[in-house]
């Protein structure tokens, strides 16, 4: 596992995708049956066998007409958060609760994998969870024949919410958007890791079918979440008998 970076970053749009197209674009870490990566699509991390991706455009998001007033108050965005490292994500929904391991670049320019199937790791790359952007978080589908830290991650649906615990002790809450899933040479680079106007996560693994032959998933599967709170750090009472 390595040494978790510390000290604050300053994020700037387009910092992402610039990072991950002037590498090849390499696989998510999915484990393979086998045991051996499987190659995914996604520029964050991945396995150095994965094909480059072509980007494409994103939707851009929708905004109201300047000729409809508006009936109501529009409702209070989440402000960012301040960088701070994630340690641990929890997805009640689907049972995961897994530390969180920092991936950086291989000496070949492609992105770093879990070495296991636990825990998912968090490309240092991208934003901190609940900083403008998207941060973005891997892990294995599964490993050695046995389920990976994201083997249910399919299950997720629009609602559910993730958790992130950051290094300064305070929490991130998210909520799913959508899940989608892309084949490898078809994988939306720019829809997946290019600027956005709010806090935003993605989760990547694997999926589709197995190519016993590449030793590799088909597709990759693609969590899409938004920051919808945060729970600040909570001082620990100095008084004896308190916390």
């Amino acid at each position: 596992m390595c040494e978790r970076q510390r000290g604050a970053r300053r994020w700037q749009p387009g910092q992402l995708v610039v990072a991950v197209m002037s590498v090849a674009i390499a696989a998510t870490g999915c484990g393979g049956s086998n045991g051996t990566d499987g190659t995914s699509a996604p520029p964050s991390r991945s396995a150095s066998e994965a094909p480059l991706e072509t980007p494409s455009t994103p939707v851009p998001p929708p905004t109201r007409p300047e000729s409809a007033p508006a009936t109501e108050p529009a409702a209070t965005e989440p402000v960012a958060m301040v960088a701070a490292a994630p340690v641990r994500l929890h997805i009640p929904s689907i049972g995961v609760d897994s530390e969180l391991m920092d991936l950086g670049l291989q000496a070949d320019g492609t992105l770093e994998v879990p070495p296991n199937g636990f825990p998912a790791g968090w490309y240092t790359g991208a934003p901190t969870p609940g900083e403008l952007g998207p941060a973005v978080i891997a892990g294995h589908v599964d490993w050695g024949g046995q389920p990976g830290v994201f083997f249910d991650l399919r299950e997720l649906s629009s609602g559910d919410e993730i958790e992130i615990t950051r290094q300064d002790g305070s929490t991130a809450r998210f909520r799913v958007t959508r899940v989608e899933q892309f084949a490898k040479d078809e994988f939306p680079t720019q829809t997946v890791y290019g600027d956005i106007d709010h806090a935003g996560l993605r989760l990547i693994t694997c999926g589709g079918a197995f190519d016993p032959q590449m030793r590799s998933y088909n597709d990759n599967l693609v969590v899409f979440a938004e920051l919808i709170g945060s729970d600040a750090a909570h001082a620990a009472d100095p008084r004896p008998g308190h916390s």
